[in-house]
């Protein structure tokens, strides 16, 4: 099954676990909200046929059960388009969209065309398998209160983090810092990294990265400080799934107490 962008997460045992969803209650509660949100999805297959090229088809979410679900096609797409012929062709049609900033990505099964007397659809089995993931620096969410966490580098530079997403995060730098801070700090200007950060958002999530300098914003007079936003530098596999569980884990906990 091709996951383009993320060959090299799939490549390890077990790389795409975390982004897996495998409940058909969830991928049917998904499905519905593609349907509901009538989002834009596209139908994609790979160039390993007799064909040339990849072929990709934008298609609608029109129906789901249980068992299926169909898509419409554009009014403008004939039953003999070239793309459309393709994707009918082989047994390797992904579908993606993006809701709130998330990539979905799921493969269509057994799909078959069927016409109707004013349009045409196709039909295909219900996916068995989901996946879901954070499109890169799209979507910030703060940690929440009770928990305090932190960039380290060296033994005496300790910086709060503010806000994080997979992209990178942003860190407050105090107006007065401790001396032992101060004597520590490196260049704050644009571009400039920070090796080896150690990153502690939780218990369960810490890793090391290059923090790249991207900005420097001054906050108001309460708080005092600095905003340093930071892009994550060659982030490797296993720090951007933390930072996925991470950020999914913040966002339902936050959704729970908005709620309560």
């Amino acid at each position: 099954m091709p996951l383009d962008a993320l060959d090299a997460l799939g490549a390890r045992p077990g790389g795409l676990d975390d982004f897996r969803i495998t409940s058909a209650r969830e991928i049917l509660a998904t499905l519905r909200q593609l349907q509901q949100g009538n989002v834009r999805l596209h139908l994609n297959r790979g160039a390993g046929h007799s064909g040339h090229g990849r072929h990709s088809l934008p298609v609608t979410v029109w129906s789901v059960d249980d068992d299926h679900l169909v898509f419409s096609i554009d009014i403008n797409v004939a039953a003999t388009d070239a793309s459309l012929l393709a994707l009918l062709e082989g047994d390797d049609v992904v579908a993606v969209g993006c809701v709130d900033a998330v990539k979905l990505q799921f493969e269509a099964r057994a799909m078959v065309l069927v016409h109707g007397a004013r349009a045409s659809v196709l039909r295909c089995a219900r996916p068995r398998e989901m996946f879901r993931f954070q499109r890169r620096g799209a979507f910030r969410v703060q940690p929440l209160a009770r928990n305090t966490p932190v960039a380290k580098t060296g033994e005496a530079l300790e910086l709060r983090v503010l806000d994080v997403s997979i992209g990178g995060c942003a860190l407050f730098l105090p107006a007065r810092p401790a001396q032992s801070v101060a004597a520590n700090l490196p260049p704050m200007t644009a571009g400039s990294v920070m090796r080896q950060v150690e990153v502690t958002l939780d218990d369960d999530t810490r890793f090391h990265v290059d923090l790249r300098l991207q900005h420097a914003t001054s906050l108001d007079v309460e708080a005092g400080g600095m905003r340093l936003g930071c892009e994550f530098v060659n982030a490797d596999a296993a720090t951007v799934r933390a930072l996925q569980r991470f950020i999914d884990q913040t966002q339902k906990r936050s959704r729970l107490l908005a709620n309560a």
